[in-house]
């Protein structure tokens, strides 16, 4: 993979000449996530009207320009229905057009839905931890799996863990 050195507005981004992919390191990909105008930079790159769509392409595993290692594939902020290629250490790689439609999700306010999201899956954690604290607390320890031999009061610390944890 060939990337050469290209500039949109003062973001530095490096592009393969092949396949027009986009390879961000973290710093540059966190610029871009909080700073509208590299943003509307991203949004002036044309846009590729009769490309794929994600479920038209073959799923394969590409290797980090940098440490060669084979990336993990992931949905941008867990819900942009964007996949794109992670090197935890490096960076993100973007396919053709990807960096793009991510811009698009966050000026449509993807980051906002992404955490209310989250928000939602948390409060919906604690009310199951806390329904799971009432029914141990009122479980005979003999009927809890496991527990024939271990005091009750094991498991509900665990649970009282998990629960102080999420607050």
């Amino acid at each position: 993979m060939a990337l050469r050195n290209v500039t949109v507005g003062t973001t530095h981004l490096l592009e393969c000449g092949t396949c027009e992919g986009i390879w961000l390191d973290a710093d540059t990909l966190q610029r871009i996530c909080a700073e509208r105008e590299a943003q509307a930079a991203v949004l002036n790159l044309p846009a590729d009207p009769g490309g794929d769509t994600d479920i038209d392409k073959p799923i394969r595993y590409i290797p980090c320009p940098v440490c060669h290692q084979l990336m993990n594939r992931e949905n941008f902020a867990h819900c942009s229905a964007v996949i794109v290629d992670v090197c935890r250490q490096h960076g993100t790689w973007f396919d053709k057009d990807e960096l793009r439609r991510t811009v698009e999700f966050i000026r449509a306010g993807g980051f906002e839905k992404d955490r209310a999201r989250e928000l939602e899956e948390i409060k919906n954690e604690r009310r199951r931890l806390e329904a799971v604290k009432q029914q141990g607390s009122t479980l005979d320890p003999g009927m809890m799996a496991g527990s024939r031999d271990t005091n009750c009061s094991v498991g509900a610390s665990a649970i009282d863990l998990l629960f102080n944890i999420l607050r």
